[in-house]
């Protein structure tokens, strides 16, 4: 079950990494960035998760698109708020 707690959270948490994220051009940083989120994702609500991976089953896993995805991500929740 989605509850409004979940989703405000991991809006807070994506947006706040993606803000720094889209700006870095530290590859450290942007890979730190990356395995929060993973971590994050991991332990997140698994059904707010289904809904903004949708059919991906890496959603916010691969390094090729984790960009797109983590603005994806952003993109969805703050449609669920």
């Amino acid at each position: 079950m989605i509850n409004k707690h979940s989703i405000e959270e991991a809006y807070c948490f994506f947006h706040q990494k993606y803000r720094v994220y889209s700006r870095s051009d530290n590859p450290v940083q942007r890979d730190d960035i990356e395995y929060a989120i993973a971590s994050y994702a991991n332990e997140m609500n698994r059904d707010l998760y289904r809904e903004i991976a949708g059919e991906k089953p890496d959603f916010l896993y691969d390094h090729a698109s984790f960009s797109d995805d983590l603005s994806n991500a952003v993109d969805q929740l703050e449609k669920l708020l």
